[in-house]
């Protein structure tokens, strides 16, 4: 089992929005960076856990747990000619882009990036590292169980 931190910006899908969806699952859509596309492609399986992070907002920071519900497959969106996700490039054959399935677990407080970065414990997190912009990045086991921790306070 892998542990991921997936970004969001809530007001595209939001904590609150995934527990409002249809067997509170969403196709995590629009990766547009290989490493982070790769990471699902590659190493993500279903049950994986995942901290849905709400990003580019007033408070940045993990707003719920959740996990991998799929493995990886087609984005459809590269495919629909002006779409803001389009893919000129991509092909059904030889696709570039996919999604996972992610489906909520529960709902926590916000623990907001300001009190990650606060907390020793977290200091090799890869969301805190200097130029990290990644949407999606592997969490350490041992930081996945702290995290939790944190979340109960």
């Amino acid at each position: 089992m892998r542990y991921w931190l997936m970004k969001s910006e809530p007001t595209d899908v939001s904590i609150d929005d995934l527990a409002a969806m249809p067997n509170q699952t969403v196709d995590w859509y629009g990766i547009r960076n290989y490493q982070a596309r790769n990471f699902m492609r590659d190493q993500m399986s279903i049950g994986d856990g995942v901290f849905f992070y709400h990003s580019n907002c007033e408070t940045p920071g993990i707003a719920g747990i959740a996990e991998v519900a799929s493995r990886a497959y087609p984005d459809r969106l590269q495919f629909i000619a002006g779409h803001k996700y389009f893919d000129a490039k991509a092909t059904l054959e030889t696709p570039r882009w996919v999604n996972v399935d992610v489906k909520l677990v529960r709902k926590t407080r916000l623990l907001s990036l300001k009190e990650m970065r606060e907390t020793p414990e977290l200091a090799n997190l890869r969301i805190l590292q200097r130029g990290n912009r990644l949407s999606i990045t592997p969490v350490d086991p041992k930081d996945w169980v702290y995290i939790l921790e944190l979340l109960e306070k």
